[in-house]
């Protein structure tokens, strides 16, 4: 006998409860423009996992794949210059193939994206529109990594031809990790480099710089393959130049510096370092697109976990019972809780890509930090989901075959690239500790969705236990004043939304007491004794924004069911992340000794609410059939199901 409270293998295809939550999750009408095309692209047996290639073929896959990409792009230039779709595409290709992903990211946002912004001379960018260059971008180098600033790459100013001798000076300086090799075809970079006119150096600027043709390097270009890395191979190397020459116009230039024929600089803005995160301001979308690979990740992860979870069958609790591994609160606890921070993570970054598609001159340097903060936060959370889930399949978790082994590692490029994670969260905890009102948010806290009735069994999707409707949420004043019980509040996700609050301007009170209190004339000692409470406070606000999000989104649902799960979602979420924050609120008075004695059994309500629903949930994700059938244990099988299939001949991958 199978148990029928998780039906095995069900599939929750066309719900409209599904369909409604993926409306929401992909930016409602817009949601075909943004992202039809890469879901459409995904979906073609060339994305799917090639099995038995070697790290070289795995990278020329890559750029065969880059390629096939920019087929379906009508207007490169365009999607350069536009945040969402750029956003979009990485979030769709990143389950399929990391080393794609860091291609496009590079080609795209870093290398064409750089020329579109510079575009003051009409440069023709045609041969890197149609890939008969492929684009790249030198900035890190071997000794300079977070600390650009410090970059020692030179573009000497010639005055007798009017164009630069790029050169690398010490060992040093080489540019450490782009993807520069012969591999993928002729390649042409934007080079970060110091310009100096006359001896006087002015700043760093990015230069367009031809690397290869078809046949090999060009002159003055010494390029040197790095060791494998983790994660799907990319063609990293080293890279130095030995006084290569360079005509005027390789300069990228626009209103933060000009270059005049007599080799006066003119600029809108008043130093260097402000010239510089000008000339490299496109590593600000980079983090955009660096926590959409991941967040995509996370999704295919759950996606195929929770799919798995219900078509894997273990003995029940009778004889000749089995019953899907997903019943036990062991297993769908672990896959709510990354669902819930999945949905958080999705709504957080929609709301960032917003602010800096929209972003202003006046309000640059916050919508900056607020994506640094967010790019830190997704990507550490998409970490522990990959993980989370690999091991909720167990052996199977192991193949790369079945889609989630290879995600983890993946996503530690994600973490480190366009600005170490720690790193640009202790920027943000510097400028945060006087710079930011903590006890504002607290104060104001966010609006609460209406209170929606538990979905009716009819409602429920296919993978729903065939058991009474789950009790209605417990209805709450809008803006609760003094709560009646703890039971109550707890299931309120305004009153949880305004603890977070109270908890990051905890954090941000005892970083302000830290840093007045440090040694006087010690500034990396105050910092040291500052830098514990300050990324605590940091940590807080990233929750908090995507609980106001997520908060936000259930507001916008308009189906009943839909907006009960979503604000589900949201009170499990600030459950699980009140947890680390009781003592303090409880020490402060937020919080009563009945409400941390409440909490464990708040969550557990949580669960269950949620748990007959883990199907639609990540049915709401929306990855293509044909991607997910591709995948043995996303699709009723296990990875023995490939071996008794015949073998299919795969096409070569170009060298």
């Amino acid at each position: 006998m199978i148990a029928t409270t998780f039906e095995a293998g069900s599939v929750a295809t066309g719900h409209p409860v599904a369909d409604h939550l993926a409306h929401l999750l992909f930016e409602g009408t817009g949601r075909e423009r943004t992202h039809g095309t890469w879901r459409r692209l995904i979906s073609s047996r060339e994305f799917s996992y090639r099995p038995g290639l070697l790290p070289a073929e795995r990278t020329a896959l890559s750029y065969d794949r880059l390629r096939l990409l920019n087929d379906t792009v009508d207007d490169p230039e365009q999607l350069a210059a536009d945040p969402h779709r750029l956003a979009a595409l990485h979030e769709w290709i990143g389950p399929v193939d990391g080393g794609l992903t860091t291609l496009a990211s590079i080609h795209y946002n870093l290398f064409l994206g750089s020329l579109v912004d510079h575009d003051d001379n009409g440069r023709d960018l045609s041969a890197f529109t149609t890939l008969q260059q492929v684009g790249t971008f030198l900035c890190t180098e071997l000794e300079h990594g977070n600390d650009v600033a410090a970059m020692e790459t030179v573009a000497v100013f010639d005055r007798a031809s009017g164009g630069f001798h790029l050169h690398t000076p010490t060992p040093g300086a080489q540019k450490f990790m782009p993807n520069t090799s012969t591999t993928g075809g002729p390649k042409s970079a934007v080079v970060a480099a110091r310009l100096v006119v006359d001896g006087r150096d002015e700043g760093v600027f990015l230069f367009l710089t031809p690397l290869g043709d078809r046949s090999g390097l060009l002159p003055g270009v010494r390029v040197r393959p790095l060791p494998d890395r983790t994660g799907t191979p990319v063609d990293h190397a080293l890279t130095a130049f030995e006084h290569k020459w360079l005509p005027r116009e390789a300069l990228l230039e626009a209103a933060h510096g000009r270059l005049a024929p007599d080799g006066t600089l003119t600029s809108t803005l008043g130093n260097r370092r402000k010239r510089l995160l000008r000339s490299i301001n496109r590593v600000t979308m980079g983090k955009l697109c660096m926590s959409a690979g991941t967040l995509g990740m996370a999704r295919a992860a759950l996606t195929i976990a929770v799919r798995y979870a219900h078509s894997r069958l273990v003995t029940g609790p009778r004889a000749g019972e089995w019953i899907p591994v997903a019943a036990h609160r062991s297993h769908h606890g672990r896959l709510l809780d990354a669902l819930a921070t999945a949905y958080a993570m999705t709504f957080l970054h929609r709301t960032v890509v917003d602010r800096f598609a929209a972003r202003t001159e006046e309000d640059r340097e916050e919508v900056e930090r607020l994506t640094a903060v967010a790019k830190g936060w997704i990507t550490w959370q998409a970490r522990e989901i990959t993980t989370e889930c690999r091991e909720r399949c167990g052996a199977q978790g192991l193949f790369p075959a079945n889609g989630i082994s290879d995600l983890p590692a993946n996503i530690e490029g994600g973490i480190t690239a366009e600005g170490d994670n720690l790193v640009i969260w202790v920027k943000a905890a510097a400028e945060m500790v006087f710079g930011h009102d903590a006890t504002a948010r607290s104060r104001t806290g966010a609006p609460t969705a209406p209170d929606s009735p538990a979905p009716p069994a009819a409602a429920a999707t296919p993978s729903a236990p065939a058991t009474p409707a789950t009790p209605a949420t417990p209805a709450t004043p809008a803006t609760p004043a003094t709560p009646a019980t703890p039971a109550a509040t707890l299931a309120d996700p305004a009153f949880l939304r305004g603890l977070l609050a109270e908890a990051e301007a905890i954090w941000q009170a005892r970083a302000r007491a830290d840093l007045r209190d440090g040694p006087a004339g010690d500034p990396v000692g105050r910092w040291n004794g500052t830098s514990t409470a300050a990324l605590e406070m940091v940590s807080a606000h990233a929750r908090l924004q995507a609980a106001d999000a997520l908060i936000a989104a259930a507001e916008r649902a308009t189906d009943p069911t839909a907006r009960f799960l979503l604000r589900s979602l949201c009170r499990l979420f600030l459950l699980r992340r009140l947890r680390d924050h009781t003592g303090d609120l409880l020490a402060e008075g937020h919080l009563t000794a009945d409400h941390v004695r409440a909490l464990p059994r708040a969550l557990d309500s949580a669960y269950a609410d949620l748990a007959p629903h883990l199907m639609t949930l990540v049915d709401a994700f929306d990855f293509p059939a044909e991607m997910l059938s591709a995948i043995p244990i996303a699709s009723g099988g296990t990875i023995v199901r490939t071996l008794e299939e015949p073998a299919e001949e795969w096409p070569l991958v170009s060298p």
